[in-house]
């Protein structure tokens, strides 16, 4: 089993860790580091920690693809991403004792038709024996959102299973797509309804409506609330156990990678969704992204408390 990560706009991370921000004030950083990332990757790195093979693309600057180049030898990733002329963006992210974490995103790369349709070619290549497709993050320059619509409607066509985990515009226009799965974070999910999602019901309000046109299932991530996770049989709510905040980097796509794991090896939807939410929680108490292995999450596993809110008769 096969699975390969798309990340369109990678970035290198600098992240930044003091104990408060304060706007408009000199702040002394306490620690400092600098690390290939992109949300993509993120997910790669956490299905490579459960013992997948995963093979990443996407596009890179050739300029300054080092770092990249080492995090995959390092982790073992397939590497196939499209090169091109210029430098990968540099993101930088304050990280706060409290856990908020302040985010300061460059533009990415400038991609070309060239560009395009040489990652076109890449994907299809990667159909031959890969039966799963990650599709996370932001579009880079150049890259209208309806193109993330199109890379789902192509994979699909193709007899593909595609998660998806994008914001803003890139997120509306891959929702026509129907992917397989999509996680929103509340926040993303209400840029897509035009409202602020207050609710439960709000939030099953949203997902009733993108599976009617489609979407095979939708997971709605709330931080420290958990998640629901609603798909035609019914709903499920997961509350991951309260772990001391150290970085919510990493979280959401540690949270999407034990969604695709799960789903990818047929786990059964509750031990799918206590292995996400466990990913997601010892995210949260570390400043890298991954872990040793999956026994790590054993005993966040049992903690993660799950309910069926409705079972597929009720939901008809």
């Amino acid at each position: 089993m096969k699975i390969a990560t798309i990340t369109l706009n990678p970035a290198l991370d600098l992240t930044a860790r003091l104990g408060e921000l304060v706007a408009g004030e000199v702040n002394m950083v306490e620690q400092a580091s600098l690390r290939a990332a992109g949300k993509g990757i993120n997910v790669a790195m956490v299905l490579k920690d459960l013992g997948c093979d995963v093979t990443v693309t996407g596009w890179l600057g050739e300029g300054n693809q080092a770092p990249f180049v080492e995090l995959f030898g390092r982790k073992g990733l397939t590497d196939v991403f499209v090169r091109v002329h210029g430098e990968t963006r540099i993101n930088v992210k304050v990280a706060e004792l409290s856990g908020r974490v302040t985010d300061l995103n460059l533009p990415g790369l400038s991609v070309d038709e060239e560009a395009r349709e040489a990652l076109l070619v890449t994907l299809d290549r990667l159909c031959l024996d890969h039966d799963w497709f990650v599709l996370a993050g932001s579009l880079p320059k150049g890259i209208e959102p309806e193109f993330a619509r199109d890379l789902i409607v192509r994979l699909k066509a193709r007899g593909k299973q595609v998660i998806f985990d994008c914001s803003g515009a890139a997120l509306r226009a891959g929702l026509d797509g129907a992917p397989t799965l999509v996680k929103p974070n509340r926040e993303e999910l209400g840029q897509w309804a035009g409202r602020p999602i207050e609710s439960d019901a709000d939030q099953q309000a949203c997902a009733t409506t993108l599976l009617a046109r489609g979407v095979g299932q939708v997971v709605v991530s709330d931080g420290s609330r958990g998640l629901l996770w609603f798909s035609q049989e019914g709903v499920l709510r997961a509350v991951p156990p309260r772990m001391q905040v150290v970085s919510t980097v990493g979280a959401g796509d540690s949270l999407v990678a034990g969604l695709v794991y799960g789903l990818a090896t047929g786990l059964p939807k509750e031990e799918t969704v206590r292995l996400a939410t466990a990913a997601s929680a010892l995210a949260v108490s570390q400043v890298a992204v991954g872990f040793a292995g999956r026994e790590q999450l054993a005993p966040l596993m049992e903690r993660v408390v799950i309910t069926q809110l409705m079972t597929q008769g009720d939901a008809q």
